[in-house]
Parts: structure tokens; sequence; C-alpha cells
């Protein structure tokens, strides 16, 4: 095995892990049947950046941010189900969604038809993710006058997660990796 295929299995096994994280917070929705305490902007904003990054990875053909982010937007569409059924600010979370869903439909539209080629489209593409990826990390600072401290399996799993996309970008040439980390 090379370093760019254990770099590859590093990314999958510490981003799945940080994706892995909002399982105590459904863990909490089902046992207490509500969604008091918990945030829902968090999961939103990484279901957006696992579809964004899921499109750049079809694009790129790269399999490990495919799987990565196939994987990620399943159990970010879980928590948003699982939050919907649980919460009682239901039409706030559906406009939320909504809104959400408007921006990916756009932000689709323009890459594939006013950017329909090329290493411009895929720059671009790369770029837009970068910037929902810094949104996703931090959407959990938007609550933060409600909670007391970032959960630390959370912290954890976010330098693990870097660490280890870092140096994969690097060994495969990602320019556009290498600005998200």
């Amino acid at each position: 095995m090379d370093l760019t295929q254990l770099l590859s299995w590093a990314c999958i096994v510490f981003t799945v892990g940080m994706f892995s994280t909002g399982l105590t917070d459904l863990k909490k929705m089902r046992e207490s049947k509500s969604a008091d305490n918990i945030q829902f902007l968090p999961f939103l904003t990484t279901c957006l950046n696992n579809l964004g990054w899921l499109f750049y990875g079809t694009l790129k053909r790269d399999h490990t941010i495919v799987v990565v982010n196939v994987i990620g937007a399943l159990l970010q569409i879980l928590y948003i189900v699982m939050y919907f059924l649980y919460t009682k600010q239901k039409r706030l979370v559906v406009l939320q969604t909504l809104a959400a869903a408007a921006v990916l439909v756009c932000g689709w539209l323009y890459f594939t038809t006013v950017l329909t080629e090329g290493e411009a489209r895929l720059n671009q593409l790369g770029l837009t993710c970068s910037v929902v990826t810094v949104s996703m990390y931090l959407s959990p600072l938007t609550d933060l006058v409600n909670i007391s401290h970032l959960p630390l399996n959370i912290v954890v799993v976010m330098i693990w997660s870097g660490a280890a996309g870092g140096p994969r970008s690097c060994t495969i040439k990602h320019r556009t990796m290498n600005s998200a980390f």
C-alpha cells in the first residue's frame, strides 16, 4: 500500500468518524423524544457540504472524496429527518431546508449549465465547496451562546480529519483540496 492509499483510507476513517459524531445527538433525540438543545444548522450545512464535495469528487473521479461524502450525506439526511420528527419548530426546519435546497439547485444549475467543462469548472466548484466547508465548521458556533462547550469528540475528529486530508491532498497534488485544509 503506497502513501496515497494509506492517506486515502485515513481520510475515509477520520472523516466518516467526524460525520458520525451526530449519532450522539440522534441518540439524545430518540431517548428524550425531543430536539431541544440540539442544533439543526450543523446537520444542514454538513449535508450541503457533502453534496457539493460529492459532485466535485464525481467530476474529478476521486473515489475517496465520493465514498466519504456519500456516507456523510446519508448520515446528515438521517440526522435531518430525525431532527424534523422530534423538533417543535417544524416550520423553521422546513424553511431552512428549502433555502438550503434552493442554494443547492442554483449551484448545480450554475455548474452544469454555465460552467459545463474543463478545469475552470472544477476549480470554481472546489473553491465553492471549500467555502461551504468553512461554513460547516463554523455552524456549531452560531448557537454557542446556548451551549457551554463544543463536545470533545467533535473537536478531536475535526482535528484528525484535517490532519489526514491535508497530507493526502498534497500527495495527489490537489490544489483545491489543499485550500480546504
